[in-house]
């Protein structure tokens, strides 16, 4: 088990699923961790942000509560300030919440795009911002790099599209986009910023895969959320230190590299297109497409337990 002794950890969105799995792998390799979640416990007034610090207190970690709302300006000042207060250093922040509301594109309200945008973008972009400015300013005031972790929180529906989650896709295809452009601003800083595309039963995998309920018995689960533990630990561990700007989808024994978007072909002239010749280059271009195949064959899978290859 890699070591994050002594450092500082904030995580969004840790009262349950990924990220409660995500918190408490983190301090079980000796990270301060500030757990975050503006959730209850259905029918309960327990905060499950309080309910996941009990677990790491009771497995002798290091961790605070933080109950507020991400996607709030104030709150995610707060939250960064939370971890500074307390520790006096932060080091890595994982940002994890998210919500869903599937819905296909010509039944979506306006205020069901507007949560789920909420939630995820702006819900990674307003502590991401505390947390640079933070980082930036140490960074002035030493002269020398902090050393410091982002990780977001993306998913191959925003990678690959997926009928009936237009908001969920879009957010997590922006989350991406985030992922490319803040690890570029923050370089210069020290800061690494990586993109984690996790699968996972959690609350909301289940909603969308019932498929994957059920846990193998006592074979290996490849869906039991603590498989993207170690992969999140060696990103925010010192091996990682010249990784940035990347995205993976991790699952079960399973890292996949992906490679953000890039030209796959092209056509061009020195002069204005006339109808005849683009359609003529068109052809040559996308064969398939014009020819009338499927122009949207399936690009990703969300197997069953027993279908998930490890390697």
């Amino acid at each position: 088990m890699s070591s994050l002794e002594g450092k500082v950890a904030v995580v969004t969105g840790a009262g349950q699923g990924l990220g409660r799995a995500q918190a408490l792998g983190l301090a079980a390799r000796g990270a301060f961790v500030i757990v975050n979640d503006v959730g209850r416990s259905s029918g309960a007034s327990h905060w499950l942000a309080d309910r996941v610090v009990d677990e790491i207190h009771a497995a002798g970690g290091k961790a605070q509560a933080n109950r507020a709302d991400v996607s709030d300006w104030e709150s995610g000042r707060l939250l960064i300030e939370q971890a500074l207060e307390a520790t006096g250093a932060l080091d890595i922040l994982v940002c994890n919440a998210g919500i869903e509301r599937s819905r296909m594109v010509f039944n979506m309200s306006e205020a069901e795009w507007d949560d789920v945008i909420r939630v995820h973008m702006k819900g990674h972009f307003v502590p991401t911002r505390f947390a640079a400015s933070h980082w930036r300013e140490r960074s002035r005031a030493t002269g020398s790099s902090v050393d410091a972790r982002l990780i977001f929180t993306s998913s191959e529906a925003g990678l690959f599209g997926h009928a009936g989650h237009l908001s969920y896709c879009a957010s997590k295809a922006g989350i991406a986009g985030m992922t490319l452009a803040c690890a570029r601003e923050l370089a210069s800083y020290g800061v690494t910023v990586n993109c984690i595309s996790p699968r996972a039963r959690t609350p909301m995998a289940l909603a969308s895969f019932p498929q994957i309920a059920a846990p193998p018995g006592d074979a290996f689960d490849p869906w039991d959320a603590r498989c993207i533990i170690p992969w999140l630990a060696f990103l925010c561990g010192p091996d990682a230190a010249r990784i940035t700007g990347q995205l993976f989808v991790v699952y079960g024994g399973v890292v996949q590299w992906m490679k953000a978007w890039g030209v796959h072909a092209e056509i061009s002239q020195g002069r204005l297109w006339d109808d005849a010749s683009l359609l003529a280059a068109a052809r040559r271009m996308l064969p398939d497409l014009t020819a009338g195949l499927d122009p949207m064959p399936e690009l990703w899978h969300i197997p069953t337990p027993q279908e998930t290859p490890v390697t």
